[in-house]
């Protein structure tokens, strides 16, 4: 079984921001996959299958920074280790339409990431990434990630969104290394988010 969780904060108010497109993504894999997402504790979750395969879902656990101890609480309820865990969330060093999938790594200034790297102690988990592009020079990184996707932006966003459900079917089904092959970037935007993923100053 895979457990996969959506960052994002809960609030309508939030719903539609670029730091929510993980839990947008995770309810968007709920629906194709109809597994009906309820409140169970701090968090919308539920189990189901994806073909063969067990996964159970999470999103809008709660705000970013106390997302660990939720993420904690339910691999231990499902008796799952770290390395059954996904983690899908927005990424500033990808530029909107770009997915990255990863099997470990350090927070790359994303607090939500960091507060299940201490929860758990350790980053033997699976991420996936989905671009949200870099603030205007001069912007505030957490502000900007608290914006919503411009209108040009909408329609790429509503396909990428997309593009990572079918990921994540192929990384439950087909595990993650045939779904790194298929999805991840090559080439300068992988190499920048590398370097980004090793810490950074950014905090979101």
């Amino acid at each position: 079984m895979r457990l996969i969780v959506g960052l994002g904060n809960p609030g309508e108010r939030y719903a539609l921001t670029r730091h929510n497109i993980g839990a947008r993504v995770v309810e968007a894999a709920a629906s194709r996959w109809a597994i009906a997402l309820g409140p169970s504790g701090a968090a919308a979750y539920r189990r189901g299958r994806v073909g063969s395969a067990e996964v159970a879902l999470a999103s809008r656990l709660t705000w970013m920074n106390q997302t660990g101890l939720v993420v904690k609480g339910l691999l231990e309820e499902l008796t799952l280790a770290p390395h059954d865990l996904v983690v899908v969330h927005d990424d500033l060093d990808l530029p909107p339409g770009r997915l990255r999938i990863k099997r470990s790594g350090g927070s790359g200034g994303h607090n939500g990431v960091l507060s299940v790297l201490t929860a758990l102690e350790t980053n033997q988990f699976c991420r996936l990434k989905i671009g949200v592009g870099r603030p205007t020079p001069g912007q505030d990184s957490a502000e900007y990630v608290l914006t919503p996707f411009s209108p040009e932006e909408r329609a790429l966003v509503n396909s990428t969104v997309e593009q990572a459900v079918l990921a994540l079917e192929c990384l439950v089904v087909e595990g993650a290394a045939a779904a790194m092959n298929r999805f991840n970037v090559r080439g300068q935007e992988q190499e920048m988010e590398d370097e980004g993923d090793q810490g950074g100053q950014k905090q979101f």
